[in-house]
């Protein structure tokens, strides 16, 4: 059964959520600590990233280093709009965020974020964000142009990859369509297994790597839109 979180959905930070945080939440993201079952992270769209070390009897922003350009005060703590937050399971202190208005890292378990956004590449706007499993400097995600114009940049689709914590990324290309995509990848739709990762798209492609990006191999083309991708052991 389930029931709704009080503390969260009436937090004393409510008034300074946006857009259709008065009605729904927004929860994208849910990261349960495996050594603390007190111990959650979520990501609202409408607010930021909360944090609760009781279980859920309270929660507190942590979006500090976060922009938000939409607002009067890029910065606020409350307000911000991840779209995806993740983090490495074998370091969990460091996470990583697909945001409304770039990448960001942190590494002290989300007290502060750095942005470590393309400034002049592909790797900014997207929605979905993998971490490597036992690597916390590596991390991916699939761009698109912007919120408005939610396709392929240039429309040619391709994987952006960092090795190095964010301050490099490598846009990986290899067996992708290089030419009349109009394909986005939402923020479930991209899931990583050791070196090996998959996504799908808006137009209904699944693509497969087995050798962490470098190159990729369409599974299938004629799926619905694809909402989520996962590796599951069976």
């Amino acid at each position: 059964s389930f029931q709704l979180n009080e503390p969260l959905w009436n937090n004393p930070t409510r008034p300074q959520w946006f857009g259709g945080g008065r009605d729904h939440a927004g929860i994208h993201s849910i990261l349960l600590d495996p050594d603390d079952a007190n111990h959650w992270y979520v990501g609202l769209s409408v607010a930021g990233m909360f944090e609760t070390t009781d279980g859920g009897a309270t929660w507190h922003p942590r979006n500090r280093g976060l922009r938000a350009d939409f607002l009067p005060d890029p910065s606020s703590e409350v307000g911000q709009d991840p779209h995806m937050i993740v983090w490495c399971p074998a370091d969990r202190q460091v996470m990583w965020q697909q945001n409304h208005c770039g990448i960001f890292r942190s590494t002290n378990g989300g007290a502060d974020w750095m942005d470590v956004s393309e400034p002049e590449g592909p790797a900014n706007f997207g929605f979905a964000i993998a971490a490597h499993e036992t690597n916390p400097e590596v991390a991916w995600v699939v761009p698109g142009v912007s919120d408005i114009m939610r396709v392929a940049i240039d429309n040619s689709l391709c994987v952006c990859r960092t090795e190095d914590g964010g301050k490099t990324w490598q846009a990986l290309r290899q067996g992708l369509p290089q030419g009349s995509a109009f394909d986005i990848t939402y923020r479930h739709a991209l899931d990583v297994s050791g070196d090996t990762l998959a996504f799908g798209t808006t137009t209904g492609n699944v693509y497969l790597s087995e050798d962490g990006g470098d190159s990729w191999d369409l599974l299938n083309h004629s799926l619905p839109m694809v909402h989520s991708v996962e590796f599951a052991t069976i």
